[in-house]
């Protein structure tokens, strides 16, 4: 009896079209990587590499861009993950292209778009000739119009309306030197099934996507913790509240939840009636205007 799409279940058909989709990057790419920052999307990219490549050990290495705004509990995660993994660790550093003068940083300001400088770098110096990502389409605008596939130029930028079809499941990965392909294995999955699957498959996830107590402040309708990247400002009280995290990037821009949901299952409840997306909702970089990620995913951003 063969098996159909019908008889699985929705996360056995999109773990499946993740892990195709990765296995045709194997076989297609000389150089490819997957970026891990320690995030949960990034998380569930590198479990379902485990079992694309299985009992083999991943067949490209991890790479992290690192803002040096980073939660401790994150960066702490990736270190234990990639040692338990026994994968290589490439970490491309924003305050090296600061001190080297390849970036500026306005005082004060965020650091997040400072990294499409230090990706590229990071890209061109490891000549990566496909890198994995872990946007969703549900995510945001711009990330709703990427294929699985999404082709860089030589200067590493995209042009939403220049993309290849992807009829019947088939990649084009062609390319000439210097150009590389983005790969997002997880194009089709939402907020909430990535929260199923971490909760089916009993993956780790840092401690702070889980509800515990932490100093917060409230700025432009966030709960931003207090951490050296980001202090109250004058008449910005300090608070102890009980919260989670949706999404992890900077600590500077990334806010906080109000949540009491300390497990999986929890967290799939609390999602499944949520009307804002983790971007929209706790990240300060997605709210410059409405074309704020695809102004920057033009110039090569992740």
């Amino acid at each position: 009896m063969t098996t159909t799409s019908a008889d699985l279940d929705q996360l056995d058909v999109l773990e499946a079209e993740s892990i195709h989709v990765m296995r045709e990057v194997a076989a297609e790419f000389e150089r490819p990587a997957l970026l891990f920052s320690g995030g949960k999307d990034s998380i569930v990219m590198v479990r379902l590499a485990e079992k694309a490549f299985w009992p083999a050990k991943l067949p490209f290495p991890l790479v992290h861009v690192d803002t040096g705004h980073n939660f401790d509990e994150v960066l702490a995660f990736r270190d234990m993950r990639v040692a338990e993994l026994g994968a290589r660790l490439v970490v491309g550093s924003v305050q090296d292209d600061i001190d080297a003068g390849r970036s500026y940083e306005v005082p004060g300001g965020l650091r997040n778009p400072l990294q499409t400088t230090t990706l590229l770098r990071t890209i061109e110096e490891g000549r990566f000739d496909a890198v994995f990502g872990g946007a969703r389409r549900d995510e945001e605008k711009a990330r709703a119009k990427e294929r699985f596939f999404s082709f860089r130029d030589a200067f590493g930028q995209w042009d939403p309306k220049n993309q290849r079809p992807e009829l019947w499941d088939l990649y084009n990965g062609r390319h000439n030197p210097g150009e590389h392909i983005r790969v997002f294995p997880l194009s089709n999955w939402t907020e909430l099934d990535v929260w199923r699957y971490i909760a089916r498959e009993r993956i780790e996830v840092p401690a702070i996507y889980y509800a515990h107590e932490r100093p917060v402040f409230e700025r432009d309708g966030m709960l931003l913790a207090v951490t050296p990247h980001s202090l109250p400002r004058e008449g910005e009280d300090v608070t102890t509240r009980l919260v989670r995290y949706r999404t992890v990037g900077d600590a500077s821009c990334t806010g906080a939840v109000a949540s009491a949901a300390r497990t999986p299952e929890e967290v799939v409840d609390e999602v499944s009636v949520t009307r804002l997306t983790e971007r929209g909702a706790t990240r300060a970089d997605d709210r410059a205007s409405e074309a704020a990620m695809e102004d920057r995913k033009k110039e090569g951003y992740f």
